[in-house]
């Protein structure tokens, strides 16, 4: 005789009425963000074999620009540190965290793809005028024609939405392929490549006057990736390269890819140290590239739209976010790492929006505007 063990849906992965997940909902989401790593589906973890140092340098004059910036005393606030190679000039984290704390770094995982793409194109493998479908000729009408230079720039326009005030739009049902939740239904989940498949588009081409930013992006390069490398072990090479001193985590599909759209998961100090290596000009924490050098630069001198209306001075390129002068990354919830390799300064800020959409264009361009004083 069969016997059955009474269960219940893993409650903080179950979609509700409202079409969210419960560690993301607002009332909840700051305690996901804080423990993402503990609530995600599967996830791979990765520690670094030797930690890169950063000894306690105080420097009162950035700790009062900080202080004037308002930015620590918001009740979103998480984190912030400041750093220089080999030295922690400003650290601080909220009461209820702390700067060895892992945190959702969201969006800014994509750099993880501007690493991983700049040594494909640096060693022959990655041709960015190809077409996506060139390289998964199964891939839907919404990528089979886009360039993957233009993957890389956020220039593609197809039907994938990401409205995060709509919690119909794609970027919730994407979540299902990254791990974030589960399907409804007690349907079998979505893996990562049937996701991006069933994406749809005609005319791929940005004539929006700005960037399209769209995750599906990343998960498309992901899959490209995935079939011309081992990309856990790209991601142990640059969680060597900066010498976490915790781990990096970072969710995986159903079929076991990195989400490297936003599946990201890093202490604020760790973040800061993976912000050094692109000061570095992708230079590991032992003088071995990880990324290209070429590539980050071509991205800092890209010429492309305007990265939105609201931060006209800021373009995208290469899965990055400059101004030509400045690096880094932002996006979903409140997170920003900014780097500025002519000072060699990164400043790593995490926070959790807790308004219904979990986003505020104009409360990240503050924050970028804060950071980008901060590094010089």
């Amino acid at each position: 005789m069969t016997s059955y063990i009474e269960s219940v849906p893993n409650r903080e992965l179950t979609v509700g009425t409202d079409r969210r997940q419960n560690w993301n909902r607002p009332e909840n989401r700051r305690h996901g963000f804080h423990n993402a790593h503990l609530i995600f589906r599967r996830s791979l973890a990765i520690r670094a074999g030797r930690t890169s140092v950063l000894a306690d340098a105080p420097d009162a004059k950035l700790a009062s620009r900080v202080a004037e910036s308002g930015l620590t005393n918001r009740p979103t606030f998480s984190a912030l540190a400041i750093v220089e190679e080999g030295r922690l000039l400003y650290g601080k984290a909220a009461p209820d965290f702390a700067l060895e704390r892992p945190h959702s770094i969201q969006s800014i995982t994509k750099m993880h793809m501007h690493l991983i793409a700049g040594a494909l194109i640096e060693e022959g493998v990655l041709d960015p005028e190809q077409t996506a479908g060139h390289y998964l000729p199964w891939l839907g009408s919404g990528y089979h024609g886009a360039r993957v230079r233009d993957l890389l720039d956020m220039n593609v326009a197809n039907d994938f939405s990401e409205d995060y005030s709509d919690p119909g739009a794609d970027c919730y049902r994407e979540e299902e392929a990254l791990g974030w939740r589960l399907p409804p239904d007690e349907r079998p989940e979505m893996t990562l490549a049937v996701f991006a498949c069933g994406i749809t588009g005609t005319d791929l081409k940005n004539r929006k006057g700005y960037v399209e930013y769209k995750s599906a992006n990343t998960d498309a390069l992901t899959l490209i990736a995935a079939g011309l490398t081992d990309l856990p072990a790209r991601l142990a090479a640059i969680t060597d390269a900066a010498g976490y001193a915790g781990g990096f985590h970072v969710s995986l599909s159903p079929e076991g890819l990195p989400a490297l759209s936003g599946g990201g998961c890093l202490s604020v100090l760790d973040l800061a140290r993976f912000g050094l290596l692109f000061a570095r000009g992708t230079l590991g924490i032992d003088g071995r590239p990880v990324g290209s050098g070429a590539f980050l630069q071509a991205a800092l001198a890209s010429q492309g739209p305007p990265l939105s209306r609201s931060r006209p001075w800021q373009r995208y390129a290469g899965h990055l976010m400059t101004d030509g002068r400045t690096l880094g990354h932002a996006r979903y919830g409140g997170q920003y790492l900014m780097v500025n390799p002519a000072t060699g300064r990164v400043a790593a800020f995490l926070s959790v929006l807790d308004n219904d959409s979990g986003y505020d264009e104009t409360y990240m361009a503050r924050i970028v505007e804060a950071l980008s004083a901060f590094v010089g």
